[in-house]
């Protein structure tokens, strides 16, 4: 994992991973702390902080803890595809008003609330970058398929309100990055019931690839939706 990763960022920058206690998001918090560039990363989990993004009060605990400090570079590396037992629908009778207000809450409203009480804690004089972890299958132009009703629906709603927050954040800081990003399909837990048949990367691999696009975007991509290999999914 050596060498430069987010050299577009200032020299001495500082990192917040978000959920840095999955598999994506360790990888990401392990690539920033061998980054030369990066002088500090900060690592929050609901494993390991106690942080609830579905409650309110949690996230806003989480970030007062961090007052006294900027940051230039956070990644929301959060997400469920399987809640409580309940994995994603194969068909429309299948839909539970619960697991779809579930599904929301963990892909969608918890990421919103983040970026409520976290871009406050960006730098607004310099280049920043807050990205969120997404999928393609949210993308609602490239859905053949269908089912996975309720995931579906919760990350393009993810990518919706990142896109609208991205405007926000420009007014005040026109350096700023905010974007949704898909990191491919990854050797995770959360992935596991659904693999089979499927080639899937590594996470450190997937987390190296997914800096270096965050690493190339400029502000003019800021509210955009991107893959692991740098193309432009649509909406």
């Amino acid at each position: 994992m050596a060498g430069k990763l987010l050299t577009s960022l200032d020299p001495g920058y500082s990192a917040l991973v978000i959920g840095a206690s999955g598999g994506i998001g360790h990888a990401i918090a392990d690539c920033l702390e061998a980054d030369p560039n990066c002088s500090n990363t900060v690592q929050l989990s609901r494993r390991d902080d106690q942080l609830d993004i579905t409650d309110e009060e949690s996230v806003r605990r989480a970030a007062d803890c961090f007052q006294a400090m900027s940051f230039d570079f956070i990644v929301c590396a959060t997400g469920a595809l399987t809640i409580d037992g309940v994995g994603p629908e194969k068909s429309i009778r299948q839909i539970s008003q619960n697991a779809m207000m579930n599904q929301f809450a963990v892909n969608a409203i918890g990421p919103a609330l983040l970026l409520k009480y976290f871009v406050p804690l960006l730098d607004r004089k310099k280049r920043v970058i807050f990205a969120f972890l997404s999928a393609r299958v949210g993308s609602i132009g490239d859905n053949q398929l269908g089912g996975w009703i309720s995931y579906r629906s919760s990350k393009a709603a993810l990518n919706q309100i990142v896109h609208t927050a991205a405007i926000e954040v420009s007014r005040a800081n026109p350096a700023s990055v905010v974007v949704a990003i898909h990191p491919g399909s990854v050797a995770t837990s959360l992935s596991d019931p659904f693999s089979s048949n499927h080639e899937r990367s590594k996470p450190d691999d997937a987390a190296r690839s997914v800096l270096q696009v965050l690493d190339g975007l400029q502000p003019a991509n800021t509210g955009g939706f991107f893959a692991y290999d740098g193309s432009s999914i649509v909406w």
